[in-house]
C-alpha cells in the first residue's frame, strides 16, 4: 500500500510548494476559453459564432501547451497532454454526413 501512496504522492504534489495540487483557480486562457464558448452557444450559426468558437479553441490550446511545459505536478502535465490530444483527435476525425 506505501508504493501506491507514494505514486499518487508523486502524480499530484505540487514541485512548488509540496501541496496536493488537483485543481487551481482558472488563469486567463480558461476564462477566455469558457467566456467565449458561453457566447457562442447563444449565437446562431453564423461567421462570429465561427469566430467565437476559433477564440475558444485557441485559448485551450495555450492553456493545454502551457500546462505541458509549466504545470506544477505530473497530473497538471497530463491533463494538458490530453486536452491537447483530444483537440487534435476532433481536428483530424471524420465529420459525420
Amino acid at each position: 500500500m506505501s508504493r501506491r501512496k507514494d505514486r499518487l504522492d508523486w502524480m499530484f504534489r505540487s514541485r512548488e510548494n509540496g501541496k496536493i495540487t488537483i485543481g487551481q483557480a482558472a488563469n486567463l486562457e480558461q476564462k477566455i476559453f469558457s467566456g467565449a464558448t458561453l457566447v457562442g452557444v447563444m449565437l446562431p450559426a453564423s461567421k462570429l459564432r465561427t469566430g467565437v468558437g476559433v477564440v475558444a479553441v485557441l485559448a485551450l490550446v495555450v492553456w493545454a501547451v502551457d500546462e505541458i511545459a509549466r504545470g506544477v505536478n505530473p497530473f497538471r502535465r497530463i491533463l494538458g497532454g490530453a486536452a491537447l490530444g483530444g483537440l487534435a483527435w476532433l481536428a483530424v476525425r471524420r465529420p459525420r454526413d
